[in-house]
């Protein structure tokens, strides 16, 4: 890497049958990184995050619809990363998330974040910091990043 470089990347995985947009963002000075959004799909996010030598040190979310969070807990437990987001006011959405799942033929499961996120919070991957916005609307608990 040049100095020239950007100091963030992200790809863009579609997931779930719902073509939801997971991004993979990384840091590319220490290709440290995040999924944001993991609602499925779970071996083609694993692959993407190889193919482009990243490092996932955790998970962050937007909010708790199950095409956004549905395998967010399933695929932090198997990396052994932490959870962080989204607000707490979608609490009751994660919760139900086998339900939803369910209806949505979405594979779905409940967790705790690690760190719900509040407004003005900053979350970091890798050597780059995101500003976090509490923006509510589409879920009660939707935030949004900022860098």
């Amino acid at each position: 890497m040049t100095d020239a470089s950007p100091p963030l990347r992200a790809a863009i995985i579609p997931v779930t049958p719902l073509q939801q947009n997971c991004t993979l963002l990384w840091c590319t000075r220490t290709m440290r990184g995040t999924f944001t959004d993991p609602g499925g799909d779970l071996p083609k996010l694993k692959a993407a995050a190889a193919q482009q030598g990243v490092t996932i040190e955790k998970i962050l979310l937007t909010h708790g619809h199950i095409d956004h969070c549905g395998s967010a807990g399933i695929l932090a437990k198997e990396l052994g990363v932490p959870i962080e987001g989204p607000h707490e006011a979608d609490r009751f959405w994660i919760s139900r998330l086998d339900d939803d799942g369910k209806r949505w033929g979405i594979e779905g499961k409940p967790f705790e974040p690690d760190r719900w996120l509040e407004d003005g919070d900053t979350a970091t991957v890798g050597q780059v910091t995101f500003q976090r916005r509490h923006c509510p609307g589409h879920r009660p608990g939707q935030v949004v990043v900022h860098h």
